[in-house]
């Protein structure tokens, strides 16, 4: 694909317009860390060479040795969560610090039809009066970048608190990059480097986040690594695509790791990896579920944090979700609390990475909450409610619930919904004042069904189907079927402060 290619001038300007706020950068506090958030795509928990418990093995057949690397200089959580178990979802949740259900975006794909239960609209692009984590850092004295997979419309990064970007880009922007540069992982790498020396060139704080198209086109691995894996011929295996892909994006941490470390920014610079949601694995990962469920293999995801104060080859236990970042990195950022947007669901984690991983996480609500009215899994919509190790999924179709204790039984295995009905109901009961505070929107009877035409297990979609296995055709699609192809604006990359 042909880029439009921008130069840029050896520094940032000493003015940063955010928000009908300027900045001067001699105002700007100088003890304010550097942020590298980086996300991955359809990710699973067990889907790199680093074990993200204790108790677990690093994933089968993956070779991630920067992740490993990383993993040793900071802190993995064994009990981290995506905001939803989709995408786009997950992707407004992080730039809002609140959850789906709150924001009324809780699924990635159009509505399904004909199933015995009615699907909720979800908004479609993220709104312009939400204060994004861009805009508020931005205020603060950063200069910020998106690059990747934005995904969430609204005219694109650069309506939404981001000098540089990569334009309004979706699912199929990640086809159009193959060998060598495989769904664009060094592309990203590279604008991130320069990004980050013209930001130190300036003396600016600096905020970027690297939306991973991989693991999306796994199919467009580089030929040596999908050689590599066994792949031969116009057909490869799945799980060789993917191991493929995972490792090409390991190389793309790697070398932004590297650009930190040769800009000697390390101390002065946290890095986050997660994966925007679960990519189920089955009996490999130890977790029930996959994508499009609240089923652990669903929205457990690897989280990795390095950065100052943060001990080298440290665990978290306590759980966390990706929307906590909002008010951890403004933390971080020195922004004070009575600054932050209302209504946020985040709580920060800054305490557990400077006290080994130790302590509890303050928010509104004390329980994590996954809600997905939805049909793309086993089950239909659904949703899930933890507090402490204990969390129930409640099934909206079948009108069930499940019961299970994470500490003891991770996979979801045990059932405890009989043995603890009081416990059971105590859960059902949150789960529903916590919807209802945050006026989520739920499923409806659908009144045009007809319950003599084929179940709902047998109208599972392409994607379902895919995601059992199977080979795939080395020629990408034009776009992933249930997510849509999104309109991308020209890509576009300008000079922070000036207008974008």
């Amino acid at each position: 694909m042909m880029l439009r290619v921008v130069k840029f001038a050896a520094v940032f300007v000493a003015v940063v317009v955010s928000a009908g706020a300027a900045v001067a950068a001699d105002q700007v506090d100088r003890r304010q860390p550097n942020i590298v958030f980086m996300l991955s795509d359809d990710q699973a928990w067990n889907g790199l060479s680093v074990a993200m418990a204790r108790d677990t093995a690093a994933g089968q057949g993956f070779h991630t040795p920067h992740l490993e690397r990383l993993a040793s200089q900071g802190m993995r959580f064994s009990n981290a969560y995506a905001p939803a178990p989709v995408c786009s979802p997950t992707r407004i949740s992080l730039q809002a610090g609140m959850t789906p259900a709150r924001l009324h975006w809780t699924k990635a794909a159009p509505r399904e039809q004909g199933q015995r239960l009615l699907e909720p609209a979800n908004i479609r692009d993220i709104p312009a009066e939400l204060t994004t984590i861009g805009e508020i850092l931005q205020q603060a004295g950063y200069v910020t970048a998106h690059y990747g997979k934005w995904h969430i419309g609204g005219g694109g990064p650069g309506s939404h608190g981001y000098d540089e970007h990569d334009g309004d880009t979706g699912n199929e922007h990640a086809y159009q990059f193959t060998d060598p540069n495989p769904v664009d992982i060094f592309g990203m790498a590279e604008r991130t480097a320069n990004f980050m020396q013209r930001a130190i060139a300036a003396g600016r704080p600096f905020f970027v986040q690297l939306s991973w198209n991989a693991l999306h086109a796994a199919h467009n691995a580089r030929k040596a690594t999908l050689a590599k894996y066994g792949a031969e011929g116009d057909t490869v295996d799945k799980r060789i695509a993917t191991q493929a892909i995972t490792e090409d994006l390991d190389e793309g941490v790697g070398r932004v790791l590297a650009a930190i470390d040769q800009l000697g920014i390390a101390d002065r610079t946290y890095v986050i990896y997660m994966s925007d949601n679960g990519g189920g694995s089955g009996k490999r990962s130890g977790l029930s579920g996959g994508k499009g469920s609240v089923w652990e293999g669903g929205i457990r995801v690897p989280l990795i944090v390095r950065g100052p104060g943060v001990a080298a080859g440290s665990w978290c236990d306590v759980p966390v979700v990706g929307y906590d970042f909002y008010p951890t990195f403004c933390s971080w950022a020195g922004i004070p609390p009575d600054r932050l947007p209302a209504n946020l669901d985040g709580g920060r984690i800054d305490h557990l990475l400077a006290n080994g991983g130790r302590g509890q996480v303050q928010r509104w609500r004390d329980e994590l909450l996954f809600h997905f009215p939805h049909y793309q899994s086993e089950g239909g919509p659904q949703t899930a409610i933890r507090v402490g190790d204990i969390k129930l999924i409640r099934f909206y179709e079948a009108g069930t619930d499940r019961l299970f204790n994470l500490a003891a039984d991770r996979g979801e295995q045990m059932d405890l919904l009989a043995q603890q009905p009081a416990v059971a109901a105590a859960l059902r009961r949150r789960l529903e004042e916590h919807l209802q505070a945050v006026n989520a929107q739920m499923p409806a009877a659908n009144p045009a069904f007809d319950p003599s035409g084929p179940a709902p297990e047998a109208r599972k979609g392409k994607r379902q189907r895919e995601q059992q296995g199977g080979g795939m055709k080395t020629k990408p699609p034009r776009s992933e079927k249930g997510e849509g192809k999104r309109k991308r604006a020209d890509r576009a990359s300008v000079t922070p402060g000036a207008a974008s």
